[in-house]
């Protein structure tokens, strides 16, 4: 009997990168989360992630917040002394840790001194070689508040000892990584690239993420970790990262606020010994991309009080950077976001955001669709059976198509969620 391969086997075979349901931890790495009594409520607070035959390039995007925390300013330090040549955005690692609970943000020099005596710990506990700069790390939380130093100490060295390589040690390290999210994020992509000797091997891409609120992210993610073990140079790796990193982190917004922790790292530690050459290049980043969107989707989903996923597409814009801003601000619209709340087909805010993008465009040669019905023509009303677009727009998930007709071929897209009451009470009484 002849069996036809299934659509995830046939684009894994054919070179596609393939998003499994099931992420996995990709080989030389090992991971893990727990307890370390940071957070009051009990709940996984410490995550720690290391490179088995460390160091490996790695590279990272940061938050453009000017206000940028602690753990931010010593990551860029610590790649910029492990590659001096470099911006201070790409480097070497043997690890990262991750502390959930506090910001370490607006802690002025005691804030310092806390996050290098943590990037301390954590190189005693990868191995004797390892120096306090061949590490990275983070903190989310409350901004404002210092760590228990000692509960973080103790929770670097017992976690150190308990990591694994297996998708229940990766679940507990992406828990562990949690504030306000209802959920844990995560994402692995698998592809066959060709090794040295021609052979197909598979290279696997995988990240875990956290972020639910202050989510507008520029050239950064909220917190975000990815693994691969395939063979990436240093300087490709931070390129690829800052590409992938556009059309996906920096597509997507919660509220509007870019949190002064934002960090996103890609470590390549090279274990499946697979070099894609430079047209396999593209499959790899692909991969890399299929990643972060998909985490960025998770992010977007699973925000403070939402509802409801928005995708918004602009197309026919004059380049891809006016339609972008456009999407943006459509996306950043609370009157767009609170009318698909409320299921309302109130298409004039769209139109209303997307003139207040600072892009020039003709009004009269914009068509507006949502849930694929047509609600507006060249600028003006068409019309569509209220009843009906209200009951398209109750699903989770709502689309948003504006488009430019003309000559212009530029088009983006974003993803935001809907602004509900919700949002309010979460972060009303997110202090106390």
């Amino acid at each position: 009997m002849t069996r036809t391969p299934s659509p995830a086997l046939s684009a894994l075979t054919s070179g596609l990168p393939v998003v499994t349901r099931e992420p996995v931890v990709p080989g030389g790495f090992l991971v893990g989360g727990m307890t370390a009594g940071i957070k009051a409520s009990g709940r996984p607070d410490l995550a720690m992630i290391k490179v088995v035959d460390g160091p490996a390039p790695v590279a990272g995007v940061f938050t453009r917040n000017s206000f940028a925390a602690a753990p931010v300013r010593l990551c860029r330090a610590h790649l910029k002394a492990t590659n001096p040549a470099g911006d201070g955005r790409s480097g070497w690692t043997h690890g990262v840790v991750s502390t959930s609970g506090s910001a370490n943000a607006a802690t002025g020099e005691a804030g310092e001194r806390d996050q290098a005596a943590i990037a301390g710990w954590l190189a005693a506990a990868l191995g004797p070689s390892v120096t306090p700069e061949q590490t990275l790390g983070y903190s989310t939380g409350l901004i404002g508040t210092r760590l228990p130093l000692d509960r973080v100490s103790a929770g670097i060295a017992a976690l150190a000892t308990r990591l694994g390589s297996d998708g229940p040690a990766l679940a507990g390290t992406a828990e562990a990584f949690r504030t306000t999210d209802s959920r844990a994020k995560m994402a692995t992509t698998t592809v066959q690239i060709a090794g040295p000797d021609g052979v197909a091997r598979t290279v696997r891409v995988s990240g875990i993420a956290k972020g639910v609120g202050m989510i507008h992210p520029r050239m950064a993610t909220t917190l975000g970790f990815v693994m691969t073990d395939a063979v990436i140079p240093q300087t490709l790796l931070r390129r690829m990262l800052v590409r992938a990193t556009e059309v996906s982190y920096n597509r997507i917004s919660v509220d509007g606020d870019t949190s002064t922790n934002d960090t996103l790292v890609v470590m390549a530690n090279g274990a499946s010994g697979v070099r894609p050459d430079p047209k396999e290049m593209s499959i790899f980043e692909e991969s890399l991309t299929e990643t972060l969107q998909s985490m960025a989707r998770q992010i977007v989903r699973d925000g403070e009080g939402a509802r409801k996923l928005v995708s918004v597409e602009v197309h026919g814009a004059m380049s891809d950077s006016s339609a972008a801003s456009i999407a943006r601000s459509i996306s950043n619209s609370p009157l767009v976001k609170t009318a698909i709340a409320g299921s309302d087909p109130n298409w004039g805010r769209i139109i209303s955001a997307a003139g207040n993008s600072g892009v020039n465009f003709d009004q009269n040669t914009v068509d507006i669709t949502l849930q694929d019905i047509r609600v507006c023509r060249n600028g003006l009303a068409c019309p569509f059976d209220e009843l009906d677009m209200k009951q398209r727009l109750d699903d989770t998930d709502v689309s948003i198509v504006f488009r430019i007709t003309g000559k212009g071929k530029g088009s983006a897209t974003f993803w935001t969620c809907d602004l509900t009451e919700d949002y309010v009470h979460i972060n009303a009484a997110y202090r106390t």
